[in-house]
């Protein structure tokens, strides 16, 4: 009778032999050595990053400390990529865990279960004082009274262009954010409420609307056909706006007005100017690896943001 445990038990002992093989081999001066060894690393992926890790901790050989660690950004990296890439082609219906697959990139590490439940007690505490009585307006009025007042969330004003500003991890920590962060903070948390608040991409700037259907039909309606009640700048505390004065910043800042500054947006826009932000601030610091690498996940997207926007 076979014993399928010896079985498994013998298979694990290869893999392991194997791995510790690859590992070892890492610091061999023969190019074509470390190239065999690099592929298949690679295709392993993710399972072979704590073992290359700890041999990295316990090395002092430059070559193998510069392979290990190209070995590793590459894997998780790749892994990242391609889970953001799923998320889109599923829908992209899950704005945090496409906002959380963007701050891991830099940061891949990041784990997912303590950045939601940060998130998590900004909800609770704003779930604590609504109630079914309060109107559109006072609903959003107690968000912005928890995010802004009690969790004391503000602009960073004085470094703006820092990509710290964008990645969710980065804002929950420090508290400052830019236009596109604070509107996905607050959006997500009214997603948690079932508040139905959705994104608007106006050049410049990153606003909310409170937006319901029409008519109570049960049916669900197309995102582009929510009727808009009033507009919300996260970027100004949450302060309420009208179409009027929408008008007037686009005039200010000469940009002739266009439907798309006026109606709501989905989660892939909403993500997309995320990654122009992030590019862009990299551009600016001369960071071109980091610009290249998120262009990839913006070139994801099937329908490229237009340039007017940024």
């Amino acid at each position: 009778m076979t014993n399928f445990k010896n079985i498994s038990y013998l298979s694990k002992l290869m893999e392991n032999s194997e791995l510790k093989a690859l590992i070892t081999l890492l610091d061999d001066p023969d190019d074509t050595v470390y190239e065999s060894v690099q592929k298949r690393l690679n295709e392993i992926g993710v399972p072979i990053v704590p073992e290359l890790k700890d041999a990295w901790v316990q090395s002092k050989d430059e070559l193998f400390l510069e392979r290990s660690s190209s070995i590793i950004s590459s894997i998780q990296f790749n892994d990242t990529f391609n889970r953001f890439k799923k998320w889109v082609a599923d829908g992209a219906e899950n704005l945090f865990e496409g906002t959380f697959l963007v701050a891991k990139y830099n940061f891949p590490d990041l784990d997912y279960q303590l950045i939601n439940l940060s998130i998590e007690k900004i909800k609770r505490d704003a779930w604590l004082q609504m109630n079914d009585n309060l109107t559109p307006l006072e609903q959003i009025r107690v968000i912005n009274h928890i995010i802004f007042n009690i969790h004391k969330f503000d602009r960073n004003n004085t470094n703006f262009y820092s990509p710290n500003n964008s990645y969710i991890n980065q804002l929950l920590k420090t508290k400052k954010g830019n236009p596109i962060s604070l509107a996905i903070l607050f959006l997500i948390i009214a997603k948690k409420l079932e508040l139905p608040v959705y994104g608007v991409n106006l050049p410049k700037n990153f606003l909310l609307a409170y937006a319901e259907e029409l008519y109570e039909t049960g049916l669900g309606v197309e995102i582009e056909n929510k009727i808009v009640s009033f507009y919300i700048n996260p970027y100004n505390n949450g302060a309420i706006l009208t179409k009027r004065e929408i008008d007037y910043f686009l005039k200010q800042q000469k940009i002739k007005p266009q439907d798309i500054f006026y109606k709501v947006c989905d989660n892939k826009i909403i993500i997309q100017r995320l990654l122009l932000n992030l590019i862009y601030s990299y551009e600016k610091q001369k960071k071109t690896e980091k610009a290249e690498d998120l262009k990839k996940f913006a070139d994801v997207f099937e329908n490229p943001l237009p340039d007017v926007l940024y």
